[in-house]
């Protein structure tokens, strides 16, 4: 084995016996988690360069912090917005461009207001608001429709209830036993 190849394996061995495995989950600590964000992105952007330096690739990196601040890499020539526009064009993908379907996007706003101001109306029935103006017919449906709601509520409100008991007597029931058991063993010591 010659010089090199011995200080390449020497170099190796450091390098493993330095690091160890860990465990790939939320740091809980904030100022860690922020150190550690701060190098790992470091080493995500330098990987990024060696990648696209070695293989003649062209990379865009983009990273959100928990912050919300914006990190992003782009490998030269190209700009982020190249890139962006490179991977549209090959997945197939394409923004929409808001000035193509402004009339469309009118119209559906349109809609979506009336659909709204219906909706409106039909919640202050159900408030009693503005009920002078229901023919009779209508008055009784609304009736039977909120008579049916209170049902339904007196329905989840009554098994609720249920479960709550259920889950208070089996609770007495094991403060008895625990209760029982302490007497029992307080008698023997006293015995």
């Amino acid at each position: 084995m010659n010089q090199e190849e011995e200080e390449r394996g020497n170099k190796k061995k450091r390098r493993e016996m330095g690091r160890g495995k860990i465990e790939i989950k939320k740091i809980e600590n904030r100022t860690a988690r922020q150190v550690t964000f701060s190098k790992r992105r470091s080493g995500v952007i330098k990987k990024a360069n060696e990648l696209s330096v070695l293989c003649d690739a062209h990379i865009g990196l983009i990273v959100f912090s928990t912050t919300g601040k914006l990190y992003q890499h782009c490998t030269e020539p190209l700009t982020m917005a190249q890139v962006i526009d490179r991977y549209l064009q090959t997945s197939g993908l394409r923004l929409p461009d808001p000035n193509d379907n402004r009339e469309e996007f009118c119209h559906e706003i349109e809609v979506l207001r009336r659909e709204t101001c219906k909706l409106e109306l039909r919640l202050r029935l159900y408030r009693g608001h503005d009920l002078a103006s229901i023919p009779p017919h209508e008055l009784d449906g609304l009736e039977q429709q909120l008579e049916h709601s209170v049902l339904k509520v007196r329905e989840r409100k009554n098994e609720l209830m249920q479960q709550q008991m259920e889950n208070l007597s089996r609770k007495r029931r094991m403060l008895e036993e625990d209760n029982n058991n302490i007497y029992r063993w307080v008698s023997l010591i006293a015995s």
